[in-house]
């Protein structure tokens, strides 16, 4: 089973609700808003999150939009057609126009296919997208959660992520990538939807915190 519709998060919401006391109270603080945020799972797609990697939600939104609007439609083929210089007025770096040119290549060329990579198991898709330079695990999970929609699927080695548990859980510190996973395993099989309410109630955290006076 993938997460493609409201209904399915809703499963995995019900499901959450019934493993602890603690994801419980998360989910009613969000008031059980866990978002589908489904990305195309094509080169735009895997494009969205090469750019986000290391940058906040509002500087990763605004430099993938002026990428959309330099390079249209945000295809491989036509990414191919621009150079760094080309792009660089549009806030992307070196290693990431590297890493999407990278990409693009394997797509043009036939040994790279994003969409008929979503229908492999997790484990060969994490496989295949990591040995591309400048693709790391929580590039590759990611791409699994909101293009191919695995519902199993945790980035563990997401701040916000680290963050949201360490607070959620009363951690002294911030638990480690390894640590995060194994925290995670006890939300299986709907870690996918874990992660959504805990990417929620986090920005659900720092908004609280912005607001007060």
């Amino acid at each position: 089973m993938k997460i493609k519709t409201e209904n399915d998060i809703q499963k995995g919401l019900d499901f959450l609700a019934k493993q602890g006391s603690v994801m419980a109270e998360i989910i009613d603080e969000i008031g059980g808003n866990a978002p589908l945020r489904l990305k195309p799972a094509g080169f735009s797609g895997l494009s969205d999150i090469i750019v986000s990697q290391l940058l906040s939600k509002t500087s990763a939104a605004a430099i993938f939009n002026r990428l959309c609007e330099r390079v249209s439609p945000l295809e491989a083929d036509e990414f191919l057609k621009y150079s760094f210089e080309d792009l660089k007025g549009v806030g992307l770096s070196k290693g990431k126009y590297d890493t999407l040119s990278g990409i693009a290549s394997a797509i043009v060329d036939g040994t790279l296919n994003l969409e008929a990579l979503t229908e492999c198991s997790p484990d060969e898709a994490l496989k295949v997208l990591t040995k591309i330079k400048g693709v790391g695990p929580w590039s590759a999970e990611v791409f699994l959660l909101f293009c191919a929609g695995h519902r199993d699927i945790f980035p563990a080695g997401d701040i916000a992520l680290r963050y949201g548990v360490q607070d959620a859980l009363k951690l002294d510190d911030m638990p480690s990538e390894k640590e995060l996973r194994s925290i995670a395993t006890r939300w299986s099989p709907w870690r996918g939807v874990a992660a959504r309410v805990i990417w929620a109630y986090y920005a659900h955290l720092r908004k609280k915190v912005n607001v007060q006076p």
